[in-house]
């Protein structure tokens, strides 16, 4: 199987710290990849070079084979990838309906009606019918992650092609308590069977979201990614990164920063 997405020898740096060196990442159609790692470790910016927001410093960047070069505004990608933002990132300003209808209101021929038929559609696979006429204000923390979900799955049915086929989840339940995040982790895997979008890539800190979410994992720490595994050999592996980080112990080769 080819890689959907592919990172080589991808290079970050700011300031003059090094995030990422010489990373090599694929992202295979059809699975779940979970990055792990201590913060700070350049996690979130693994996320904003695949999604295109971000270039690196030097390194490749293939999607769906082709490699990319600058920005995802000056050159589409060959598919389309969708991004679900830490803080949900809806508009204060704008309903429920406006935030998860905003691409097909700016940039498709469709009419309010048909548009508003399509973000029910969506709010109902998020398990939030009826709110389309709320403002963000007015949802709780679990409730505005559900309905950036349903943002990131929005396509104009006239242009299939913009379907996305990658989604990024830039840790989906952080701030959630522990109920709320089983939704958004139970959401995660049930967009995937429903064929919403097979492939995603994670970014996270929490051990339920990480097990249960993940088809593999990658640990990521001093800009190298220092393990890759399933999520069963989590328990097996004797990977020192790796034990440390879910035994949450002080002792190891993860630096602690107080």
């Amino acid at each position: 199987m080819n890689p959907i997405i592919e990172l080589r020898k991808v290079s970050k740096s700011f300031g003059g710290s090094v995030v990422l060196d010489a990373i090599d990442l694929s992202i295979y159609p059809g699975k779940a990849l979970v990055v792990i790692g201590p913060s700070g470790a350049g996690k979130s910016t693994i996320l904003r070079i695949i999604a295109g927001l971000m270039t690196p410093d030097s390194g490749e960047v293939y999607i769906a084979g082709r490699r990319r070069t600058g920005l995802i505004e000056d050159s589409p990608d060959p598919i389309a990838i969708s991004m679900v933002f830490q803080q949900a990132a809806l508009f204060d300003s704008l309903t429920v309906q406006e935030n998860v209808g905003f691409t097909l209101f700016q940039h498709s021929n469709l009419d309010r009606d048909e548009i508003a038929r399509l973000v029910e559609e969506k709010l109902s696979m998020v398990g939030l019918s009826g709110i389309s006429d709320r403002y963000p204000a007015q949802l709780s923390g679990g409730m505005r992650k559900r309905v950036s979900f349903a943002r990131a799955i929005m396509a104009d049915p006239e242009n299939p092609q913009d379907n996305p086929s990658v989604i990024l989840y830039d840790e989906p339940t952080a701030g959630l308590d522990p109920i709320a995040s089983t939704v958004i982790e139970d959401l995660v895997r049930q967009l995937q069977r429903q064929g919403s979008c097979g492939t995603y890539v994670m970014v996270s800190h929490q051990e339920s979201t990480i097990r249960r979410t993940a088809d593999r994992v990658a640990f990521l720490y001093g800009g190298k990614l220092s393990w890759e595994g399933s999520v069963d050999e989590i328990d097996t592996t004797d990977n020192p990164f790796v034990r440390q980080f879910f035994s949450a112990s002080l002792t190891g080769p993860i630096r602690v920063v107080n």
